[in-house]
């Protein structure tokens, strides 16, 4: 990613900081309502899957202008997915989820020059959990 959408990311996710939790339980509200199916992969009350969807971002937006430091744990999470049953299409699911909740939650400050960066960045760390879910198992 160039400088510029890094900044456009990280400013923008600034703005949700005040909101987080009912960011994510947005998030959460919208990815079921669309999704049905992904729903029965997560516990009942979403509140602390919600705040560790915050979390998580978080760390990830606040490395994105050293994204190779990050990358390992992102594979790793890719792993991990895979054996809670996330497939391919599921990574669609969340980035169009997430592009929906960045809409409403940043209103106005959402651009498409905002939304061009989000998906850059989400494209970039998707395509990183899917390779490595699709590696073989290491001996």
């Amino acid at each position: 990613m160039n400088p510029h959408n890094v900044s456009l990311v990280q400013e923008s996710f600034k703005k949700l900081v005040p909101r987080a939790d009912q960011v994510g339980l947005m998030f959460y509200g919208r990815l079921f309502e669309t999704f049905p199916d992904v729903r029965p992969m997560f516990a009942e009350d979403i509140s602390l899957q919600s705040r560790k969807l915050v979390q998580m971002l978080a760390v990830v937006v606040n490395s994105l202008h050293k994204l190779d430091t990050i990358l390992p744990a992102v594979k790793d999470l890719g792993h991990l997915h895979k054996g809670y049953g996330v497939v391919e299409a599921h990574y669609e699911a969340v980035g169009l989820t997430l592009i929906w909740t960045l809409q409403r939650s940043l209103d106005n400050d959402f651009t498409a020059e905002v939304e061009g960066a989000w998906s850059e960045a989400f494209r970039a760390l998707s395509g990183a959990m899917i390779s490595a879910a699709n590696e073989p198992p290491s001996a």
